[in-house]
């Protein structure tokens, strides 16, 4: 087997490589990343001309990276990447251990400073969780997933994989007890009153009683049909599914925010609210009702 990537063929042997790395990831967000990341670099790679797998080609490859004018944390994120390319392909007998080596060694993209990020003001946040229509099943979902992702700092995937069973409560607190959190880390976390009373108001109204069922449930719409057979006009049933994906979540984020003016809002802006500790723990404290 050859020690440089530029003599594997497009064929099986390159799959083999890129799936090297990506069974290696257990994040399947980062899968997500690192396969874009692998994608474009042997794209790039094969109109280049296949030159040798070493320390100069990642480092043109950086080079062509940022004169794309992507941001250095994306950056570095591809060179992750091609780094564990690196490590796997050697480890795999494809690679000699002194390429994989000065590989490792490539230096990332310098970005000075530190983003502060986005986070909402707590009028803003108010505003948000109590946007959603809580008269329809639809509004208590949506409630029911701001206030997950305000209240408690959740990631969209957690927010996603939540079952009634990891709420429980411990010594006179509700807690969100050993959720499974990015890179697999166990994570326990309080639940405020007012994010019970709302995932409590939308799961009790879908009907989610059993510990494994997972708490925040797709909805979709079915027209009703007349005594004829006939849909009536207007008149729909909301019918729960059995999960919300995190893009979904996603959506819900985006459009609440853009319906209140908020601009660009993602679930991680949320997240970054609750991190910096100036929420409120209990439901009468605040002025929208949970």
């Amino acid at each position: 087997m050859s020690t440089s990537v530029a003599r594997v063929t497009a064929g099986s042997d390159f799959r083999r490589i890129e799936a090297l790395v990506l069974d290696a990831v257990q994040s399947p967000g980062t899968r997500t990343m690192y396969a874009k990341g692998l994608g474009d670099f042997f794209q790039w790679w094969e109109e280049s001309g296949r030159p040798p797998f070493t320390r100069e080609s990642v480092q043109a490859h950086r080079t062509m990276l940022q004169g794309l004018k992507y941001a250095p944390s994306t950056v570095n994120q591809r060179l992750a990447a091609i780094k564990k390319l690196a490590r796997e392909a050697a480890a795999n007998g494809l690679l000699s251990a002194e390429a994989a080596a000065s590989i490792q060694a490539v230096e990332g993209a310098k970005e000075s400073g530190r983003r502060v990020g986005k986070w909402l003001e707590p009028e803003q946040a108010a505003a948000l969780i109590d946007a959603p229509d809580i008269e329809t099943m639809k509004g208590k979902r949506d409630r029911a997933v701001l206030a997950l992702l305000v209240g408690c700092g959740l990631r969209r995937g957690e927010a996603s994989n939540l079952t009634l069973g990891h709420i429980q409560e411990r010594a006179g607190r509700v807690l969100i007890v050993d959720m499974r959190g990015k890179h697999g880390r166990i994570r326990t976390m309080t639940m405020p009153d007012w994010v019970y009373a709302a995932v409590h108001q939308w799961s009790t109204a879908a009907g989610i009683r059993r510990s494994q069922e997972r708490v925040l449930r797709s909805i979709a719409r079915r027209r009703v049909r007349d005594d004829q057979g006939r849909f009536v006009p207007g008149q729909y049933t909301d019918v729960v599914g059995d999960s919300l994906t995190p893009e979904a979540i996603l959506l819900i984020v985006a459009g609440y925010s853009r319906k209140l003016g908020f601009g660009s809002t993602k679930p991680h802006d949320l997240r970054r609210y609750a991190e910096c500790r100036i929420m409120p723990n209990r439901g009468q404290d605040l002025r929208f009702g949970a």
